[in-house]
């Protein structure tokens, strides 16, 4: 078991397909280090084991995307946690899943939201995300009633990023969901911003109205929280392409980014697609490691 000596601050527990960035963020926040040991059976089943001791403070790191058996890593780990010594629980989940789901938009539907927040809940004391994909709630402790709810943003860093590498930039959101992201980012910088109409056929199948902005000319970025399929995306794009636009570039916290979706994006005329490292992708561009570092640092202080 990978681990460095404890250090009274606390100790940060990953798993290997995310030691990287993980640890990078222990190092940061100056918390000891160990990767959770994992082994698959044949019939699909996990065999986990954790350091023999933890201190009081612990923290998580998961990312939740492709989450179901993510999650089911969690609920097998964070009760040994406590068994082991620990007495505070953190997760950071740089990508926190099941979030869009937080109505019944039809009879007998799981809000799942609710659910998997709730039992989150149940495990940590802390949560830290970033950019979670809220619509109707408007605070994360409402999702994931935990006493300590920290939502981290990508936008004020990709904002940073893009303005060292254009110059005079159009910001602009695929749909009125991305608001939030985008006035930030624009805000920043100083930089002209508004967002598209969007009408959904479906998952796949989207219609994109352009918002009444100049384009002619312009380097535009498109700015979201996220990016999965690509269709929206590439569709407000192209618009873009056909209005004038001088260059096309793709802006998004988390790059969930489909099988195809890349290339779709690509065919529609955008030049450059940049992403912060939340989810490991070839488009990352933007580390999240100081801000989750700042973060784990404000919820664990040293002990005098």
């Amino acid at each position: 078991m990978s681990s460095t000596p404890p250090l009274s601050a606390g100790c940060l527990l990953c798993f290997d397909d995310e030691q990287a960035i993980a640890q990078a963020a222990a190092i940061a926040a100056g918390l000891s280090f160990a990767v959770i040991e994992r082994h698959r059976f044949p019939d699909g089943e996990l065999r986990l084991r954790l350091p023999e001791a933890l201190p009081p403070r612990v923290v998580i790191w998961r990312g939740l995307h492709q989450p179901n058996e993510k999650i089911v890593e969690l609920l097998l780990v964070a009760p040994t946690a406590r068994q082991l010594g620990a007495q505070h629980l953190t997760l950071v989940a740089p990508y926190l899943a099941y979030m869009r789901q937080d109505i019944a938009f039809n009879p007998g539907e799981v809000v799942s939201q609710r659910v998997l927040g709730a039992c989150l809940a149940t495990l940590f004391d802390a949560v830290i995300t970033v950019d979670p994909h809220l619509h109707r709630v408007a605070t994360l402790e409402e999702a994931v009633p935990v006493k300590d709810a920290v939502v981290l943003s990508g936008a004020p860093l990709l904002a940073d990023f893009i303005a060292s590498r254009r110059q005079d930039v159009l910001l602009i959101g695929p749909d009125e969901e991305s608001l939030q992201w985008v006035a930030q980012a624009a805000q920043r910088h100083g930089w002209q911003s508004g967002v598209c109409r969007k009408t959904r056929h479906g998952d796949r199948h989207v219609d994109i109205e352009l918002p009444g902005l100049p384009v002619a000319g312009r380097a535009v970025v498109l700015m979201d929280d996220v990016a999965s399929s690509g269709h929206t995306v590439a569709q407000a794009a192209r618009l873009l392409k056909a209005a004038g636009a001088a260059s096309v570039d793709v802006a998004v916290t988390h790059a969930l980014f489909a099988a195809g979706a890349v290339q779709l994006i690509r065919e529609a005329g955008a030049s450059q697609i940049w992403s912060t490292d939340c989810i490991p992708h070839a488009s990352n561009a933007v580390c999240i490691v100081p801000a989750v570092a700042a973060a784990l640092a404000a919820l664990l202080p040293a002990p005098a």
